[in-house]
């Protein structure tokens, strides 16, 4: 079954934090209210913030990579369609004059913006996140469905988290 276009996205000329993930899922799709589902709550956990900094886009802005539900596949959510990223990313982005950090939540965002920089999975990647720093801040999605994957990788609540928080308090406080 098809899906009408909505757009998720949102964000300022003063935003300062900007979060490129995938795609809307179909309760985000559904509300029209971005990371409004059980990523967004582990993600605004991850970041140490509240929905009111969360959702002002003067502060933060949310530019997906794909900006509308892209539908069902096999294992999941499709990928977020091609043509979004390419067409709308740098002219919304050249809107903010003030960006302070860029969240590269994903494989997609992170193949996107790191280019060949990536490592050789999205778990080294995030591994390396300091090489990344201080431009973009690369996290795994927060998805539930990759419980199995902050299990086996520990690290990432031990090392990374905390070095998320202090990033985001920094930008933010620029505000």
């Amino acid at each position: 079954m098809g899906h009408a276009a909505r757009p998720v996205c949102t964000f300022s000329k003063t935003s300062k934090i900007i979060i490129i993930g995938q795609a809307p899922g179909t309760k985000v799709h559904a509300s029209g209210i971005p990371w409004d589902d059980k990523s967004g709550d582990r993600l605004r956990s991850w970041m140490a913030i509240d929905n009111d900094d969360f959702y002002n886009e003067k502060k933060i802005a949310i530019v997906p990579m794909g900006f509308c539900y892209p539908g069902k596949g096999k294992s999941g959510d499709l990928p977020p369609r091609k043509e979004c990223a390419p067409l709308w990313h740098q002219p919304i982005l050249e809107t903010m004059h003030n960006v302070k950090l860029i969240l590269l939540i994903g494989k997609y965002a992170q193949d996107y913006y790191l280019q060949k920089n990536t490592k050789k999975n999205l778990t080294e990647t995030v591994r390396n996140f300091n090489e990344y720093l201080p431009q973009y801040f690369v996290l795994p999605h927060p998805s539930p469905r990759n419980n199995i994957w902050m299990k086996k990788n520990e690290w990432f609540k031990r090392d990374v988290l905390p070095t998320l928080k202090i990033e985001i308090k920094a930008a933010l406080q620029s505000y």
